[in-house]
């Protein structure tokens, strides 16, 4: 049985993996570690490899959270046993989405956290035909209101600030999974198909109608993806 963490993306928690922690359960010894308390990625990661009770695992990241995976690789490769990057980025914010990002941290600071979720991130994350879903919908806003705008601060700024992560991934030789939405317009496909040629032993899965929030727009899709990934021989 596999030692699975899993990590999620911005204002999330671990209710953008319900569907997973279901499917995965039986097959995986499972953590979903906080990532709310830092303002760097480097203290990020840090901190879930001090808190999981793991000596090695894998690691499945969404968004965010694949950033803050990379960056565990780059701090502790050797208790990475394999990695699945879900709807994520290996490269550095470019000057127009640093200033979006700075934009949204002022909102946030106004109170307006839940205006700047359902008007600019909910249309932005997920795919037009799931819009409607009123489950996605609620999970979707009860997470970002449950962490607060101190929370969406903190990962904002680490999201400004993060490096390339390039090199990591030249340098991971282990069973990955690259995995996004086909309708993902924050992490687009062309993005993830960049990351499947950096790794040497990755697998592409592009998920049909779901955008960037993949584990609850197409839960069957990426359980199946994410079970192929963890049966997949060292």
């Amino acid at each position: 049985m596999h030692n699975l963490v899993l990590l999620p993306g911005l204002m999330c928690d671990r209710n953008l993996f319900l569907p997973q922690l279901e499917a995965l359960s039986g097959t995986a010894n499972i953590v979903v570690p906080e990532l709310i308390h830092d303002s760097t990625l480097c203290a990020m990661a840090e901190r879930v490899l001090q808190d999981i009770p793991f000596k090695s695992f894998a690691v499945a990241g969404l968004s965010m959270g694949g950033i803050v995976a990379m960056e565990i690789i780059r701090q502790a490769p050797e208790r990475v046993e394999r990695l699945a990057l879900l709807d994520t980025n290996y490269l550095p914010d470019g000057t127009e989405r640093k200033r979006q990002r700075r934009a949204q941290i002022e909102r946030a600071r106004r109170g307006e956290l839940g205006a700047l979720m359902m008007q600019e991130l909910k249309p932005f994350y997920v795919a037009s035909q799931n819009l409607g879903n009123p489950a996605l919908n609620r999970t979707f806003m009860q997470m970002a209101v449950s962490l607060g705008p101190e929370v969406f601060e903190r990962q904002a700024q680490m999201l400004l600030h993060r490096p390339s992560a390039q090199t990591v991934l030249e340098g991971f030789d282990k069973p990955a999974l690259v995995l996004c939405g086909e309708h993902d317009q924050p992490c687009p496909v062309s993005l993830h198909e960049e990351m499947h040629a950096l790794l040497s032993r990755s697998k592409l899965v592009v998920v049909p109608d779901a955008g960037h929030i993949t584990t609850l727009e197409n839960p069957k899709a990426v359980n199946l993806a994410m079970q192929e990934w963890l049966n997949e021989p060292d």
